[in-house]
């Protein structure tokens, strides 16, 4: 089992709970990002630097996601595609997507994207709070948890 991390995106603070569970439970950790990443040094850590353009990023996890693993996104699509080949995808507040959820998400993810093309105001995400931090670490820790031993 791996974790892959959608990583351009990802909040710092969210990467640094992963660098501590990579570490804990010796689990490889892959950041994919178009951009250079410094991450801490460690066996179990390694960012993966691709070209930057549309989804590249995105592509590069969905074809090296495999059943079982985990990857670490907010970009819905991405998630539908992980859950689609046997993986897991967690969000970076603490949610997972699953078969029974992800359909309602990207129904929901395009509504919004078509109410912005038309010109309405919808206003980002809430910036990332104590409590979401506290719910992806929970969660984290959990799924890691059932997870077989080596």
């Amino acid at each position: 089992m791996q974790i892959w991390v959608d990583a351009d995106a990802c909040p710092n603070v969210i990467k640094e709970i992963l660098y501590r569970a990579a570490e804990k439970r010796q689990i490889s950790l892959i950041l994919v990002a178009n951009q250079p990443l410094r991450t801490p040094p460690s066996r179990y850590i390694r960012a993966l630097r691709v070209p930057a353009g549309f989804d590249v990023a995105d592509n590069k996890i969905a074809q090296g996601i495999q059943p079982g693993d985990l990857a670490v996104t907010a970009d819905i699509p991405l998630a539908a595609e992980v859950v689609e080949k046997g993986g897991y995808a967690l969000n970076p507040r603490g949610q997972f997507y699953t078969k029974d959820n992800i359909r309602e998400q990207l129904t929901l993810r395009n509504f919004m994207t078509e109410l912005r093309n038309s010109g309405v105001e919808t206003g980002g995400p809430s910036s990332l709070s104590q409590s979401d931090r506290q719910a992806f670490a929970n969660q984290l820790d959990r799924f890691l948890s059932r997870q077989p031993k080596d």
